[in-house]
């Protein structure tokens, strides 16, 4: 479990706000319906909010990325997540997959589509697009029931439709394949989609000028 309040850094000569570096915490700590205590988000307008108040990230991506990188000095959030989790890899955590983490309750609804922050934590500007090009996004979990966290603490599914698309499925349909509209008419109708990914895949039809309902 890491956190992280806003701090300034110097990115291109000037002064950027930023939490992305991300630390881990011992002990309980709450979590609310924006985030965890002791961490924040310094931009609200593109970070945070109901359906960003915490970020999970498999750590199984880890190895993935020091043999890509061919790096060894990653730590625990290092990709800005509050939970490095295991087990729950984006193509089996689904939308709107509800779980149990400590006497909290949270709600998975988006993969991550990073900013030029993680750029600044990575130390590599070009990192938040070969980010997203891979797949490996991590999700996005809706606070639906705050309660105490605590590093260790497992991932209890108590509710979801197996037969739903999961933070995989939302990645290939808005970055991936841009063809496959009934694809993306089935996520339109996922009512816990985040509208962050709901407008991406809305556009498309707009474009085109086809109906998605």
């Amino acid at each position: 479990m890491n956190v992280s309040l806003a701090k300034e850094v110097t990115y291109r000569g000037q002064t950027v706000s930023t939490g992305i570096f991300k630390e881990p915490v011992g002990g309980r700590v709450m979590l609310r319906m924006l985030n965890l205590e002791g961490d924040r988000q310094a931009d609200r307008t593109v970070h945070g909010g109901i359906n960003k108040a915490v970020y999970a990230y498999p750590y199984e991506h880890y190895e993935y990325w020091s043999r890509e990188l061919g790096r060894t000095d990653f730590s625990y959030g290092q990709f800005g997540e509050n939970f490095t989790v295991s087990g729950m890899l984006e193509d089996a955590v689904r939308i709107g997959d509800v779980f149990r983490v400590g006497s909290a309750r949270v709600e998975v609804t988006q993969p991550r589509s990073p900013c030029y922050k993680l750029g600044i934590r990575m130390g590599m500007d070009s990192f938040p697009k070969t980010f997203l090009s891979s797949g490996r996004t991590g999700f996005y979990l809706k606070v639906l029931e705050e309660g105490d966290v605590g590093a260790g603490d497992p991932f209890e599914r108590v509710a979801g439709d197996d037969g739903g698309l999961s933070v995989r499925d939302i990645w290939r349909l808005a970055v991936q394949d841009r063809q496959d509209l009934e694809g993306a008419r089935k996520a339109l109708r996922l009512s816990t989609l985040a509208p962050e990914w709901r407008g991406r895949l809305e556009k498309r039809f707009k474009d085109a000028g086809i109906p998605f309902e």
